[in-house]
């Protein structure tokens, strides 16, 4: 395609390593480049170029590619914005080509996944021409790490990302595209992608923001001008509720006769000292007009809305529907820490131990939530051999007596290093276990030894077996991780 197509695609990967590594490492981002001859029939040779050639889709996969973008022109008249000087609506049209090749390519790469059962989910930058080819970037990520975070409900949309994950695709997409554009000039001085990987960050937090805002811009830098702010010497602590004015779930409290703008950050630091328990700031992210609350899930009028709660001097959250979606710190995003939520642990204690009933999940859910305050990291291992691996492992723990674990016992046996170990009838056989296994390909680098110990112990097991294992970085995993 171009002179320096290899080393782009580097360049590429090596920036894409670099952003999503700071949310998430199990995202384990992969770059390539597809290109479509502008000029060339689809059998034609090198009609199709996938950079690198060595990759495990080739030419042949997207040969129909631009067939299929033409069926992707919706039959019979469509709304055309025409404009009075035929370059830009020449410009329009062209546009509206790239976006069908564009969907066309993820769609095909949709299919290719599903077909060879592979776990990745696809994104494609729009085609930049260059060389007499269309290039698209395309962006693969670890699909249970992706679907793992939770999502806005509704279709994707380019100003409307549902997640901050989203958000920072599109950033990503969208600065590999503008890069890829400059690479095709001569000025071998030029940078590109030479941005910071948290102003990445930061610019996808503020587009995020605006699906929270209802397009409304200054959402994001308003919460962080007024986490920034101290009063009396008090970090700011509060909450503030996102919604429309006379919203019918938002119970007011107190009404401002003047609304207080939301750019008046010491104004409305000041009026954060209100929120309390329930009762929250009420903003429509554009001014700050009361105090109220929000009604609960099962009242007819309930409806979900958006929730920044301010939780120590420069730091805050985003949440939606008791969902957390991002935390920010120092105006620097980042993805919520590893979390377990009840359904999916349900899942896990039925697939591992389906003869555990109701009552006996419910305990167990019990006794794993106390695990999870253990704030210096802790692991809970549950398994039908218990019994027989803490004879096994004599030398590696503390083998106490049987007796049924209570979250009161547990909170305190978890005060020292090693595992608990339990049976799925919630009886404990020894504490301050030193797990061990045999090395896995599934192991983490990047994560410390507690997490890799136990995925090691899960993954050599003999007994159906389930670790909930808590890091001191406030991280929460459950091994053998369950498929959303």
């Amino acid at each position: 395609m171009w002179e320096n197509q290899s080393l782009f695609r580097v360049s590429v990967q090596l920036f894409a390593d670099g952003v999503f590594n700071l949310l998430d490492r199990a995202l384990k981002p992969e770059v390539f480049l597809l290109g479509v001859a502008s000029a060339r029939e689809t059998d034609e040779p090198e009609a199709v170029v996938v950079e690198p050639q060595s990759h495990r889709y080739g030419p042949a996969d997207f040969a129909a590619v631009k067939m299929h973008a033409a069926a992707l022109e919706p039959d019979g008249p469509r709304e055309v914005v025409y404009h009075l000087h035929p370059l830009d609506h020449d410009r329009y049209e062209k546009q509206h080509w790239y976006e069908l090749l564009r969907r066309a390519t993820e769609q095909t790469l949709q299919e290719l996944v599903s077909q060879r059962q592979e776990d990745r989910v696809s994104f494609c930058s729009l085609p930049i021409g260059t060389g007499g080819y269309q290039v698209i970037v395309v962006l693969q990520l670890c699909g249970e790490a992706y679907q793992n975070y939770y999502a806005l409900p509704g279709a994707d949309e380019p100003n409307r990302p549902p997640s901050l994950l989203a958000a920072t695709v599109q950033e990503f997409l969208q600065d590999a595209a503008r890069a890829l554009r400059e690479s095709d000039h001569d000025d071998d001085d030029r940078l590109v992608l030479n941005r910071d990987y948290n102003e990445v960050l930061r610019a996808a937090g503020r587009r995020f923001m605006l699906r929270a805002a209802a397009g409304t811009h200054g959402l994001y830098d308003a919460c962080n001008g007024v986490a920034a702010l101290r009063h009396e010497g008090d970090e700011g602590v509060g909450t503030m509720l996102v919604s429309r004015r006379h919203h019918p779930a938002v119970v007011p409290v107190l009404t401002l006769e003047s609304p207080i703008p939301l750019r008046d950050h010491r104004r409305v630091r000041k009026l954060l000292e209100l929120s309390e328990g329930r009762n929250a700031l009420i903003t429509d992210a554009t001014d700050v007009f009361g105090l109220g609350y929000l009604v609960e899930p099962d009242n007819a009028q309930y409806e979900p809305v958006f929730t920044v709660h301010f939780t120590k001097h420069y730091s805050w959250e985003l949440s939606h529907d008791a969902h957390l979606m991002m935390k920010v710190v120092s105006n620097t995003p980042r993805l919520p820490q590893g979390t377990i939520d009840e359904d999916n642990f349900t899942r896990a204690v039925n697939r591992v131990f389906p003869a555990v009933d109701g009552a006996g999940v419910a305990y167990l859910w019990e006794l794993t939530l106390k695990a999870t305050k253990q704030t210096h990291g802790t692991i809970l291992v549950i398994s039908e051999g218990a019994a027989q691996e803490a004879a096994r492992l004599t030398r590696q723990c503390f083998r106490v007596a049987p007796r049924l674990m209570t979250p009161s016992v547990l909170r305190l046996v978890t005060n020292i290093d090693g595992a608990v170990l339990i049976d799925p009838a919630g009886v404990c056989h020894a504490i301050g276990a030193i797990l061990d296994g045999l090395a896995t390909e599934k192991g983490d680098s990047s994560r410390g030894s507690r997490y890799n110990s136990a995925l090691r112990y899960v993954e050599s097991s003999r007994y159906p077996v389930l670790a909930i294992v808590v890091s001191e970085d406030g991280w929460i995993d459950l091994l053998p991780p369950v498929r959303r």
